[in-house]
């Protein structure tokens, strides 16, 4: 491997990798049918979801080791994107209030 190739990550961590989003997926399914969690349900749905986000873009799609360029085209699209849902989830909720 020559100085200016990207390290990649071994077998091992894209397997230890693999293991941590299925827990993650069996988390979530789990906390669907815990009734307790019905108040903080979504929230904690949509962290565990960005989690996996993360891991996955992070290691399979190997942002972590493209430069940090790339990384910028990446998210800063994602940034407007994530803002945008969430000023639109909070105009739908005012409208539902208002109504």
């Amino acid at each position: 491997m020559t100085e200016h190739e990207p390290r990649h990550a071994s077998v091992r961590t894209y397997v230890v990798i693999a293991v941590v989003l299925t827990l993650i997926t069996v988390i979530e399914v789990a906390a669907i049918y815990v009734r307790t969690l019905t108040p903080i349900l979504i929230p904690t749905l949509l962290v565990l979801s960005l989690a996996k986000f993360l891991l996955v873009v992070l290691f399979f799609m190997h942002l972590r080791h493209d430069s940090r360029v790339l990384t910028a085209l990446f998210a800063g699209p994602m940034v407007i994107a994530i803002a945008t849902v969430l000023a639109l989830i909070a105009l739908i909720h005012a409208m539902m209030v208002s109504a």
